[in-house]
């Protein structure tokens, strides 16, 4: 694995655990890289049978904006974060996530594709793309809605403002908001519950839970990407990082 994310595995469990607590586990090309190489894996991987996702004080700080402000025209950015996508969006296995601490951007859109979230009840949850003069990503211009309501759903993608996890328990996109200490534990319990059931039968209850979605979600995916890089690239993104970057020097 990379440097920033380390592996653990145990009673068919396999957790990828964010660590890079000095920068909020903000995520990196190799960190994306990495999700995604453990992700491909473990799918193939007979005695995994539950993911869990996790961090630690923060779940993720989204992605690292000197990576997007470093943005070539003539290079396929961010490839690195849409190959994660793509792989937790058709991950054949239960995913757990376990959050803490800060989820932004990616670090809430993801949480779509987990088939259990646990949440801190104090955490700070954010989807501030328009802030950033970008758009939306992973799918969430299309499953947001679809789990939270469309008032909710606006208002979260198109203001960027954020919300707790207690708040995102209410709305439906965490299962449980638990205290901040007792996060990891129950995400745990619930991968461990899933492990314990039999493989087979559990995947396609998961294969037939997004068939009715999985065509209209990969066409609305491909057209995020679009989107996205295009915006990425575009002169108003390009001013609001690099005021960011002024900011942080």
């Amino acid at each position: 694995m990379t440097e920033h994310l380390h592996k653990s595995f145990e009673g068919g469990v396999l957790t990828l655990r964010l660590t890079r607590p000095e920068k909020k586990n903000a995520l990196t090309r190799a960190m994306y890289d990495g999700l995604a190489q453990g992700l491909h894996v473990a799918a193939t991987h007979d005695e995994t049978r539950v993911v869990i996702i996790a961090g630690g004080a923060d779940f993720t700080a989204g992605n690292d904006l000197a990576d997007f402000a470093a943005v070539e025209a003539d290079k396929p950015r961010p490839g690195a974060a849409f190959e994660f996508l793509e792989q937790i969006r058709a991950f054949p296995k239960p995913v757990v996530a376990a959050v803490r601490g800060v989820a932004v951007g990616i670090g809430t859109t993801m949480l779509l594709h987990c088939d259990a979230v646990v949440v801190a009840k104090q955490a700070r949850l954010q989807m501030p793309f328009s802030r950033l003069a970008l758009v939306p990503e992973g799918g969430s211009s299309l499953l947001l809605a679809q789990r939270v309501g469309t008032a909710l759903a606006n208002w979260w993608l198109m203001s960027g403002e954020a919300f707790s996890g207690e708040e995102a328990m209410r709305a439906g996109l965490a299962l449980r908001a638990v205290e901040d200490a007792q996060v990891e534990a129950e995400a745990v319990a619930i991968a461990g519950q899933l492990a314990g059931l039999p493989p087979g039968a559990l995947a396609e209850t998961k294969r037939l839970l997004r068939a009715p979605m999985r065509e209209a979600l990969e066409a609305v995916m491909a057209e995020e990407r679009v989107a996205f890089s295009q915006q990425l690239r575009s002169p108003e993104a390009q001013a609001v990082f690099a005021a960011f970057l002024a900011r942080k020097k």
